[in-house]
C-alpha cells in the first residue's frame, strides 16, 4: 500500500492521524466542517480506504474512502453506522493535500489508490460529492455528473448550491 516518491508516502491511516486529519480538514474546508468522529468512523468501517500522506515525515494530506451503494451521498458530518451491502461503487468521502504538497501529483496517486481499493472490492465505479471549489479538479480527473433525484439534490444543497455528485469508471 505504501506509494512513495523520495520522502513522500501514502500509507494506511492510523488512529493517531485523526487529529491531523481534522485539523487539515478544518483549514482546507472551513465551509464544510466535519467532526473527528466522522473520520474515526470511516477509518473503523473501511481501514483500507483511509490513507495518510506523509511529506518529508510530516502529515500532508489524507484520503477517506469506502464502499457505497446508489446515488445518495452521505450527508455532510453524518455518521453512517455501517456500510451498505451489497455495495455497487467506491465512494471518495474526502481527499485533501496540504497546500505545501499541491501540484506534485499526490492527489492523482490517491485516486489511483482509491481505484485499487475499488478493484479489490469488485466495484466498477468511483463516486464522490464535489463542492463548488473542486469541480474543475474532479472534471480534470475524468469525473462526470450523475443524474440525481430530488432527495440527492437536497443532500447536495447542504454542502453548497453548486455541489455535484460525480462518478467515473474504475480504470
Amino acid at each position: 500500500m505504501n506509494t512513495s516518491r523520495a520522502d513522500t508516502i501514502w500509507r494506511l491511516m492510523a488512529p493517531d492521524d485523526l487529529g491531523h486529519v481534522t485539523t487539515l480538514a478544518a483549514r482546507v474546508h472551513p465551509d464544510y466542517p466535519e467532526d473527528t468522529t466522522i473520520f474515526a468512523e470511516r477509518l473503523r468501517l473501511a481501514p483500507a480506504g483511509c490513507l495518510s500522506l506523509m511529506l518529508d515525515g510530516q502529515f500532508g494530506g489524507y484520503l477517506i474512502s469506502h464502499s457505497w451503494r446508489g446515488l445518495l451521498s452521505p450527508p455532510l458530518n453524518t455518521l453512517l453506522g455501517s456500510l451498505p451491502t451489497p455495495a455497487d461503487r467506491w465512494y471518495i468521502h474526502d481527499l485533501v493535500v496540504a497546500p505545501q504538497g499541491r501540484g506534485q501529483g499526490h492527489a492523482q496517486v490517491a485516486i489511483t489508490l482509491a481505484e485499487n481499493a475499488a478493484r479489490q472490492a469488485g466495484l466498477p465505479t468511483l463516486t464522490l460529492t464535489s463542492t463548488r471549489h473542486a469541480l474543475q479538479f474532479w472534471a480534470q480527473q475524468g469525473f462526470v455528473p450523475e443524474e440525481i433525484s430530488a432527495e440527492e439534490q437536497a443532500i447536495l444543497a447542504s454542502y453548497d448550491p453548486q455541489a455535484c455528485l460525480l462518478s467515473r469508471p474504475v480504470g
